[in-house]
């Protein structure tokens, strides 16, 4: 029976993306490395809560709908379907930025946009795709909005040990490696672009795509000192600095990618469900806090 009460987490992301969400989220009580494991007393009480409906929103909370025809049509906010989560009235803060962080734009600028995301989440490569550039557009090239990302790579499928480093632990760490030439953005955005295509060609989550010789690659189209770039990623140099980011953000309340603050508020809809990768939305919290 054991086998009967899992749910695969690839065929979870498939539905995902084949469905009307806008993030990726993570049950907190579950350890990294457990997603694609439910308990099945959870899921029959969510079922109840919904009206009988098989969900999967321990691990996606499903948001707007997404229209085709590009960037400025990310859907309006709705309320999220999944794990029957009543309206919080302690919606997660993002901390101001750090000396870690790597801000997009002016630092002065009155709006502050923070992503929290993960390098594999499919719904993070559609902020990457159709928001990201949205708010650079609009906001952040008129000076009005600063962009920062942070990690928060909890789509590992294996623990993370000093042996044992995921896909996105890596990805995220390669990022802090680029941060070492001032090349931060330019990793970033290239990482999101090279999964972007591994999805168009069928790939998924820990699928191998993310891997020494792609980082490397990324390196070199971009020029960076490819030596000192293999000699900081093989050292692990920043490993503990990823794992400290996803401490500190599931400390700040983040249990979905992308998850999207504008001075330290969370975009969320009506009902306080996070709507990260809502367009609409986060366009709408930028106009908002920069009135």
């Amino acid at each position: 029976m054991e086998d009967e009460e899992k749910i695969s987490f690839k065929e979870t992301i498939e539905k995902a993306k084949q469905g009307d969400g806008d993030e990726v989220s993570v049950e907190e009580k579950l350890p990294l490395g457990r997603r694609d494991r439910f308990l099945p007393a959870s899921i029959i009480i969510a079922a109840v809560l919904i009206g009988g409906s098989v969900l999967f929103a321990a691990l996606y909370r499903p948001g707007a709908s997404t229209p085709s025809g590009g960037a400025g049509n990310a859907g309006a906010p709705a309320a999220n379907g999944g794990a029957a989560q009543a309206p919080s009235a302690a919606v997660a803060t993002a901390p101001a930025p750090g000396s870690r962080d790597v801000i997009l734009g002016n630092a002065s600028a009155p709006a502050t946009v923070i992503e929290y995301g993960d390098y594999q989440c499919p719904f993070c490569v559609r902020f990457y795709e159709q928001v990201q550039p949205l708010v650079i557009q609009n906001y952040v090239n008129a000076g009005k909005a600063k962009l920062v990302f942070r990690d928060f790579p909890f789509l590992d499928s294996a623990e993370i040990t000093s042996s044992s480093v995921g896909e996105s632990h890596a990805a995220g760490a390669a990022a802090e490696c680029a941060k070492d030439e001032n090349q931060f953005w330019p990793y970033h955005d290239a990482l999101y672009a090279a999964k972007a295509a591994d999805e168009a060609k069928g790939g998924g989550e820990d699928d191998g795509f993310f891997n020494r010789a792609l980082f490397l690659k990324i390196a070199g189209q971009l020029s960076m000192n490819t030596t000192a770039f293999a000699s900081c990623i093989d050292s692990g140099k920043y490993t503990a600095t990823v794992n400290a980011d996803y401490t500190a953000a599931m400390n700040a309340g983040v249990n979905s990618t992308p998850m999207t603050f504008v001075n330290g508020k969370e975009v969320t809809d009506a009902l306080g469900q996070s709507v990260g990768a809502n367009g609409t939305a986060v366009l709408a919290a930028i106009a908002a806090a920069i009135k």
